[in-house]
């Protein structure tokens, strides 16, 4: 049972970019890298796999190891359609190994939201670090946007899912 459990974790850790997980022996949990540089977000809460002081922190460089997405929308907040790349959030929770059933969201004017982690799903959500193929700085609602893909559906062009893409993102808590 053991040895599967740690298959498992191995293969979660190769699909979601191996350079970033360290498998820490005995204790069975995972060991996320330390980021170099400015970090840029911070998980913390029900997750699993953890940095220095059990949470989880990310640096640019750190997020754009992890599997990327790219997508083109409007916004009620831009001119025209954008097109917007980032970690998935799915992924991102995934990397961490998040357990919990609602995430808070903070921004760094302290703006927090509440999401259900449900939103975390293929086709959703992301990360979001570079608009028009250039980082976002604080100014244009960067360095991290939660971006939908809006235009992918109606059920994204609500006032609820508006109230949830907040920009400078800087923490997800994950709630049990």
């Amino acid at each position: 049972m053991r040895f599967a459990a740690l298959f498992a974790m191995t293969r979660r850790a190769m699909m979601l970019g191996a350079a970033s997980v360290a498998i820490a022996g005995s204790a069975g949990a995972n060991t996320l890298a330390s980021p170099t540089g400015e970090p840029l977000l911070t998980v913390r809460g029900a997750i699993t796999n953890v940095g220095e002081g059990n949470i989880a922190q990310f640096d640019l460089d750190l997020l754009t190891a992890l599997p990327s997405e790219t997508f083109e929308t409007s916004t009620i907040w831009t001119d025209g359609v954008q097109e917007f790349r980032g970690v998935s959030l799915d992924v991102l929770l995934e990397h961490v190994g998040a357990t919990g059933d609602n995430l808070q969201l903070r921004a760094l004017n302290d703006y927090r939201i509440t999401i259900p982690a449900s939103d975390a799903r293929e086709g959703g959500p992301i990360v979001a670090y570079e608009q028009n193929g250039s980082p976002m700085s604080i100014r244009n609602k960067g360095p991290l946007w939660l971006v939908y893909p809006y235009d992918s559906t109606t059920d994204y062009q609500t006032e609820e899912i508006y109230a949830r893409s907040i920009w400078q993102l800087i923490e997800i808590e994950v709630l049990p």
